[in-house]
């Protein structure tokens, strides 16, 4: 157990690191982008630094899943460990901008999430309930692991996360979907070949609704296969 805990300590440890230094890159970004603090609409951001940012957020997710998999004995284990360092990098990314830029001024914010292959936005608050809900995932795969039960994840608790997991990003992507259906944008949708600034195709976009049904959906979908994981295992 004690060597599971130094584990866990050492994978937070680099997590809260790696949020700081998402935190740090977003606060230069502000600064040149958002001088007078960030608000919707997007502004449009330059080919070279939009084509460094898509990349460095693919980035980000290779050295989340990289750190899982060393970290991990199982598979199923390498996946808790990804999802358990994404969630504390995303939770504390918020925590170190609240700190250097005094952002979000509430919960109910909106903010742009992520780029791939589409804007993702939504409040603060609901990315950070998904992070709690990898964090809960995570510590029970552990916790009965090192008690010596077979955590290895079935394929109908897959097939419930994964569509609880999509569920969720369909919340986060329908305000765009929304505005995309509505006749917007009047540009192409901006690609890694685009010769056009990021979020030129979307300059009058503002978020306007979060679909909270749709986010709750998802997320009593990932409830109800973290439970069913346990009972399973609690049995078994």
């Amino acid at each position: 157990m004690q060597s599971i805990t130094k584990k866990i300590t050492w994978l937070t440890i680099f997590s809260i690191a790696m949020g700081f230094m998402e935190t740090a890159i977003v606060v230069y970004l502000r600064k040149i982008y958002y001088p007078g603090g960030f608000q919707f609409p997007l502004v449009p951001i330059d080919t070279d630094i939009a084509l460094v940012e898509f990349l460095r957020e693919a980035a980000t997710i290779i050295m989340l899943v990289g750190i899982g998999i060393l970290a991990g004995k199982t598979a199923s284990q390498k996946f808790a460990f990804f999802i358990y360092c994404f969630a504390i990098w995303d939770i504390f990314y918020y925590v170190f901008l609240k700190m250097l830029l005094d952002w979000p001024a509430s919960l109910l914010t909106w903010d742009i999430l992520f780029l791939i292959p589409v804007p993702w936005v939504g409040p603060v608050i609901a990315p950070c309930i998904v992070s709690l809900t990898m964090i809960i995932l995570t510590l029970c795969a552990v916790y009965f692991q090192e008690k010596g039960y077979n955590t290895k994840i079935k394929a109908n608790e897959w097939m419930l996360l994964s569509a609880g997991s999509l569920t969720v990003i369909l919340s986060f992507v329908w305000d765009y979907i929304k505005y995309v259906s509505q006749g917007n944008p009047a540009r192409p949708i901006w690609t890694l070949s685009s010769k056009e600034s990021l979020f030129r195709e979307i300059e009058n976009y503002i978020p306007t609704e979060y679909n909270w049904w749709i986010f709750l959906l998802g997320q009593s979908i990932l409830i109800f296969a973290i439970m069913l994981f346990v009972r399973r295992i609690k049995r078994g």
